[in-house]
């Protein structure tokens, strides 16, 4: 009886676990933020639910090609990545980059949910404005972004030119199972995520995909990147460089922005 009560309980801890999704695992966020050495950065602040969600615009110094929405990683905020994107902005592109809820000065707190409707609120009211609407859109998404990233592009493909992923997390239930390899199977086989790019990017079938990955990425796997890249599509195309999580524009910018130059460039 002992036994089989003890096995009721963990069985009980592992639903409850599943169920939870563990999303305080997940995000990173940071409050501090640094000044961007971009010029006359434009802030940006809409309502949603009861929180306020932030980002900011950056504009090139001569006419905007496309506009990029850039949706970051699960550390840090907007500050701690618009240096990175610099390649973008002097190639002329303008770059919009979303704080979810609990980073920067956005309120509240992240989970797999509101980061989402997150992106979709951004999306949603910035594609209203004539700089923006009036020009080709790209998605970006950057570790645990490319999450929503794939999400949106999803659900407004016939309103962008292409869906770019970097460090790509196939789903929150794979990355998971990466840093709790004693719950790798079990997570693998019942951690129900919310929404993941892995089964996402197979709906994206009308815009060219980039799947950007580094071999020696030491927060998300290689594999994950490959996965996704490998449900995805035609037209796609994988860039692997060398190098740290995410700093691909620092290694491989030339390669980069030829393939989102080819994205902008259909009509």
């Amino acid at each position: 009886m002992k036994t089989k009560l003890l096995l009721l309980l963990l069985l009980v801890t592992k639903v409850l676990f599943v169920h939870a999704q563990m999303d305080d695992k997940f995000y990173f966020p940071s409050k501090v933020l640094k000044p961007i050495e971009w010029e006359n950065p434009e802030n940006l602040k809409f309502a949603v639910e009861n929180d306020t969600i932030t980002g900011v615009l950056l504009k090139p110094n001569q006419k905007a090609k496309a506009t990029i929405f850039y949706f970051h990683g699960a550390g840090g905020n907007i500050s701690s990545y618009a240096p990175i994107l610099t390649p973008l902005l002097k190639d002329n592109y303008q770059v919009v980059l979303i704080d979810f809820r609990g980073y920067g000065k956005s309120t509240g707190t992240p989970m797999h949910k509101n980061i989402a409707e997150d992106g979709e609120k951004f999306f949603n009211e910035l594609v209203k404005r004539n700089d923006i609407k009036n020009t080709k859109i790209i998605i970006y998404g950057a570790s645990i972004g490319t999450q929503v990233a794939t999400l949106l592009a999803k659900n407004h493909q016939d309103q962008i030119k292409g869906l770019v992923l970097e460090g790509t997390v196939s789903s929150f239930g794979d990355i998971a199972a990466v840093y709790a390899p004693e719950y790798k199977d079990f997570l693998e086989n019942n951690f129900v995520s919310p929404y993941s790019a892995k089964e996402d990017i197979k709906s994206v079938t009308k815009i060219p995909k980039l799947i950007i990955h580094s071999k020696e990425d030491k927060d998300v796997p290689f594999t994950e990147g490959m996965l996704v890249f490998n449900n995805a599509s035609e037209s796609k195309e994988f860039i692997e460089f060398s190098g740290e999580h995410l700093y691909a524009l620092k290694y491989e910018s030339a390669k980069i922005l030829a393939s989102l130059n080819k994205m902008v460039s259909v009509k």
